[in-house]
Formats: structure tokens, sequence, C-alpha cells
């Protein structure tokens, strides 16, 4: 199969030149395609649950919110935990599946279990919702917003309703997340005393504010060929619309109102924490990315959907970025472009040393840059990112040891021929000469470069967090080694019957 592969290649050379110029297209094609990324992402296929609870405490959270949904979880395919945390008012259970299940398929099964988890949860504890569909390292880009005159709770309304509304347009962006600041809320200021004094309770109020913050619609009349609609409009929009709501009315028909029984204002929710930065207290956003985007790509989507937004903003209101995972991602690809650079410069230097031959030289070179491209395409097939885990441990010594033995032969070959440069070989003593140099080393360099394959496959057996951070590596390193091998087997024959034609002295080899 070698010997067959090795002579269709040697008698179809222009064939097997529009095949490596398709490889170098496809190459580049999935090389720009790759999602780049610093590090693996080592976060399992997971969902979780969120339900917020205002005013319950951990226990209570425990009890009556995460309990129910955990049993609700139990038994759904391909789970394999189930871990929660209650806090104050709020409840995150995390379902944890089999490495390698879709995560659309797990988001589908937890979405049916919802409505029996809601079922189970009194009226008013909280209804659970599904996070959003990133991995722990999802945060690429944050960002604070400042505003000289403006209160904590302005710029936090401004974070929620100005820009993150305008951010999750952004491709690949799944969700903003708000710190800091207050968030802005209608709050009635009841007087005890005013209470008793009317003979009103709490309930009465509740149900008051509820009835009358509403809009409804009342069909519609005609008139003079027109039609108007008639509709009401309850939806409570300041504080001066909450305090006129009508409580109840004294037996002389007096209405009662909220502000009669205290005072309607503007006041932040009540919070668990605050956001700080360089010691002082700020409103930051963080943007989420979908998971299985390109993290770079995205992270400049955003910056560049920033600095339309900072335009439309308030004045004195500005957006500082202090971390962009863009920054990141471009100093690792700089690591790996460097090592990369240097590690190439220096196999081809030896290279062109040993083989004392400059075209010989070159011609084994260019094994590195193609095989990479094979890599590349294999990694965009695999679903994989390039990192500095993945493309760092690339070992180009590695990759050209084919290519070596092949060429060093077919030169060791041709110098028996003790023809000198000014003589050329001719067509068909080149292909002769190729071909039984070729034959020599066949077997020895598929199962030298085999071997070093077989190397790498029990990497590919890890699981967990270790195979989310050790395969992107192995695989990587395999799909350059089969590039190589196959190259060392089509392309380089070629390129040595193309370019080596004119022969090479008997001191080439010593």
């Amino acid at each position: 199969m070698l010997e067959r592969i090795f002579e269709l290649s040697l008698r179809n050379r222009f064939l097997v030149l529009i095949f490596a110029g398709m490889l170098v297209a496809v190459g580049i094609v999935s090389m720009r395609q790759l999602p780049i990324d610093a590090v693996p992402d080592v976060t399992p296929d997971q969902v979780q649950i969120l339900t917020v609870s205002s005013g319950l405490g951990p226990v209570d959270v425990e009890k009556f919110v995460t309990f129910p949904v955990e049993t609700t979880m139990s038994g759904l395919p391909g789970i394999e935990q189930i871990r929660s945390v209650s806090r104050f008012g709020l409840s995150a259970v995390t379902v944890y599946f089999k490495e390698g299940t879709d995560i659309y398929f797990c988001r589908r099964l937890v979405m049916e279990r919802l409505p029996e988890a809601r079922e189970m949860i009194p009226a008013g504890f909280g209804t659970p919702t599904m996070g959003p569909i990133s991995t722990g390292l999802g945060e690429i880009y944050q960002f604070e917003v400042k505003g000289g005159g403006y209160s904590p709770m302005e710029l936090r309304s401004i974070l929620d309703w100005d820009i993150a509304y305008k951010l999750k347009s952004v491709p690949g962006v799944v969700e903003i997340n708000s710190y800091g600041g207050q968030l802005k809320t209608l709050t009635v200021e009841l007087n005890a005393s005013q209470l008793v004094s009317y003979g009103l309770s709490l309930a009465q109020v509740f149900d008051a504010i509820e009835q009358n913050n509403s809009n409804v619609g009342g069909g519609y009349i005609e008139r003079a060929g027109d039609q108007y609609l008639i509709r009401a409009e309850g939806l409570i929009a300041n504080p001066r619309d909450l305090e006129n709501i009508i409580v109840a009315t004294r037996g002389d028909g007096t209405p009662i109102r909220i502000r009669n029984l205290g005072r309607a204002t503007f006041a932040p929710m009540i919070r668990q924490g605050a956001a700080t930065r360089d010691g002082r207290e700020v409103v930051t956003g963080v943007v989420m990315m979908l998971i299985g985007e390109n993290s770079r790509l995205v992270a400049k989507r955003v910056h560049r959907k920033l600095q339309e937004i900072e335009k439309t903003l308030p004045p004195g209101v500005t957006v500082d970025t202090y971390y962009d995972r863009t920054e990141l991602v471009n100093r690792t690809i700089e690591t790996v472009r460097k090592n990369l650079t240097e590690g190439a410069i220096l196999v081809i230097a030896v290279l062109l040393l040993i083989l004392g031959n400059l075209r010989a030289g070159l011609i084994v070179a260019s094994a590195i840059p193609l095989s990479m491209l094979v890599a590349f395409t294999g990694m965009v097939y695999a679903g994989l990112s390039g990192n500095l885990m993945s493309l760092g441990a690339i070992d180009f010594g590695l990759i050209v040891d084919g290519s070596v033995v092949m060429i060093e032969n077919i030169m060791r070959h041709i110098a028996k021929l003790k023809r000198s440069h000014d003589e050329p070989l001719t067509s068909e003593e080149m292909t002769r000469v190729i071909l039984g140099a070729g034959h020599e080393v066949l077997r020895a360099i598929f199962f030298a470069v085999g071997i070093i394959i077989i190397v790498y496959l029990p990497i590919l057996t890890l699981q967990g967090v270790e195979g989310k951070m050790f395969r992107p590596m192995a695989l990587t390193v395999v799909f350059a080694l089969l590039g190589a091998l196959l190259l060392s087997f089509t392309l380089m024959p070629v390129l040595a019957s193309l370019f080596l034609r004119r022969g090479v002295s008997k001191r080439t080899l010593g």
C-alpha cells in the first residue's frame, strides 16, 4: 500500500502539486476559522438552574427551592452528579452530564423538567430558570461605567438599559452581567401609626398596588370613519403614580391614598455586596460569551459596539475597559508565534547544515508549514481551539523526521551516479533513482512516525478535566504528524524530482 501511494505520487506529479495547493488553501481557511484562546476550556458539560428568592434565608431556600429542583432533575439521562448552593435569596443547582454530551441536548432535558420543578416550589418563592449557555472561561470583556455627578443608581440604570441591552445584540454574546451600583426600585415607606389610625392592613396595601398596576384594553369606537382604540393606562411609572393609588375609602367616601399612609420614592433594592475597583465602589459590566465561539473575535465585536454605544450615552458618562480577552489572546498568540518561528528557523538551519544542500534543506523545511496547515484543518474539524497548550506542544523536529530520511536517501542515491552539478539528470533517471531510494525507507519512515503517534494515543483516553486539558494537545500533534507522514510519501519525492534534478556532488553526503 505504501509503495503504491509512493509510486502513484511520483508518476502523477502535477496532481500532487494540485493536491498541495488545495491543502494550502483549505489550511489557510481553517487557520482563519480556528477559534483562538489563551488556555483550554476545562469546564464540564453542565447546566445551571438559578432561582432568585428574595427575602428567604439559606435554610428556607434549601428546603423550599433547592431540594425540589434537585429532586426533579434526578434521573435525567446522562447525568453524572448534581451539586447545589443555597444562599440568602438565591438557589444555584448545577447538573453535570457525561462528557461529550451535546450542551443543547442537555439544556433541552433540563427544560422539560423545569415545569415540574416550578409546580413543587411554593408560590412567591421564585421561578427557576436556566443559566446562560457559557463556560467558566466565558467572561471575555469587563468594563466600568463612569460618570461625574451621577449616582450609583443612575449609573446602574444606564448600564442595564442603555449599554447591556445593546451589547446583547453582538454576535457571540449570550449575556451581560451587571455588578455594583444600586438596582433602581419603586419603594413605599409606610407609616405604621397611619395604618392603625385608618384601620388598614399591609395586605390591603399590597392588593391595592397590585390591582392598580396594569394596562387594559376595551375594544374600539368608530366615529366619522375613524377607529379609536379604548385603553386604560394604569402602569406605575414614577413615585407620584404610586402615591395616588387608592387603598380604601372612608365612610363618607373620601379616598385613602398611599400618600396618606406614607411616601413613595426611588430606592435601591437590598443587596448582598458591592463591586470595587482600586478601593472605590464602581458599576461594572461583564460580557459572557456563547459556548464554542471565538473569544478574540467576539471581544473585538464587543469593543467596537461599546465605542458606538458610548457616543449615545448621557453627557459625562464614559465606559472604561479594564479587561479585554483580546489582549490576553494576542499575548498568547505572540508567545506561540515566537516559539514556533524560532523552532522552525532552528530546525531549518540544522537541516541545511546536515543535508549540506540548500535546495534539499528547503524542500524538507516546506513540510513544517504544510503539516501545520493540516493540523489547523484537523483542529477545526474536531472542534478544538488554538491555545498555548495545543499549539505550544508542536515539535518541528518530529514533524520533519520522515521528510529528512526520504530526502537524505534520495540524495545518497543521486550522489552514487557520480554526476556533477553541471550534468542534470534526465526525468527518467530521476524517477528511477527516487523510486529506488524511496522503496528502501518507506516502511522505516512509516513505523518511525507511527511509533511517535502511538506514544500520544494514551493521552486521548484521559477523561474529565485532564482530558479537556491534554487531549487537544495530543490531537494537534497527531494531526501534524499524520500530515507530515503523508507529505513525506507524496510531496517530498515530487519536489525532489523537480528541484534536485541537477544532481548533488559526492561530497554533499560526506
